[in-house]
C-alpha cells in the first residue's frame, strides 16, 4: 500500500473510534426511561387502562384491554390468581392486560402490600412481587400482625435495592399513586375486589366463563 493511502486509511479508522467513543459516553449519560410503570402517554392509549398504569401484557390499542383493579390481601383476588395467569396465557398476543391497585379498608395488610408492589414497581419489578405476594398469600394474609417486614423480605429474596425499596416505602409519591389507582376504581364503578374492566365498562362475573364470553366476544 502506497504511504499516502495508508495514512489515510489509520486516519479515517482513528476518526470513526472518536466518533464511536463520543456516542458511547453520550449514551451511557443519557437518562433512562424508567421501568416501573408505563411511560407516559402509553396507558392512555388503552382504552379503560386510566392513568400510569402497569401494564402486564401489551399489544396495543386495537385489541381489548382487560383491567383488574386488585387487593393483594383479598381472598377471591388470591383464589382467582391463578386462572387470570392461565388466561393471560390463553390470550397471549390478542389482549392487553392492565393491573390496578384496589387495597380495601377491611384488609389491614392490603395497603402494606400495595406499597411493597409500588416500591418494587419502581425498580421495574412490580410483576415479580406481585407473583410473589399472591403466590405466598397464604403465609401472610391471615397474620394478625403487621406484615411490611414480611414484605420487605419478599423485596429482598427478589434482590431489589433495599434502600431504594425502604426509601419509595416512606415517600408520600408512592401512596400517592395507589390512592390515584383507588380513585379510577370508584369513578369506574368498582364495588370490590377484583374487579374487571374490559374496554372501559366493568364486568359482572358469577363465572369464569363469564370472564372468557366476554373477552371472546370483544
Amino acid at each position: 500500500m502506497e504511504p499516502v493511502k495508508k495514512r489515510m486509511l489509520i486516519s479515517t479508522i482513528a476518526i470513526g473510534a472518536a466518533v464511536l467513543s463520543v456516542l458511547a459516553v453520550f449514551w451511557l449519560a443519557s437518562p433512562r426511561v424508567p421501568d416501573a410503570r408505563t411511560t407516559p402517554g402509553v396507558g392512555a392509549t388503552l382504552p379503560g387502562a386510566g392513568a400510569d398504569p402497569y401494564v402486564l401484557d401489551e399489544v396495543g390499542p386495537e385489541v381489548p384491554t382487560l383491567v383488574e383493579y386488585l387487593d393483594f390481601q383479598c381472598p377471591s383476588c388470591a383464589a382467582l390468581h391463578p386462572t387470570v395467569t392461565a388466561l393471560r396465557v390463553q390470550y397471549e398476543g390478542k389482549i392487553n392486560f392492565v393491573v390496578r391497585q384496589f387495597p380495601l379498608p377491611g384488609h389491614p395488610h392490603a395497603m402494606d402490600a400495595a406499597l411493597a408492589a409500588e416500591a418494587a414497581g419502581q425498580q421495574g419489578r412490580f410483576e415479580d412481587m406481585y407473583s410473589k405476594l399472591f403466590e405466598n398469600h397464604d403465609e401472610w394474609a391471615a397474620e394478625v400482625g403487621p406484615q411490611a417486614g414480611t414484605f420487605r423480605n419478599y423485596a429482598e429474596e427478589l434482590g431489589l435495592d433495599l434502600a431504594a425499596y425502604d426509601a419509595a416505602i416512606e415517600d408520600p409519591a408512592t401512596s400517592e399513586r395507589i390512592q390515584a389507582d383507588i380513585d379510577d376504581a370508584r369513578r369506574a364503578g368498582a364495588q370490590g375486589a377484583p374487579t374487571f374492566v374490559l374496554d372501559g365498562e366493568v364486568l359482572q362475573l358469577q363465572e369464569v366463563s363469564d370472564l372468557t364470553d366476554a373477552l371472546d366476544s370483544a
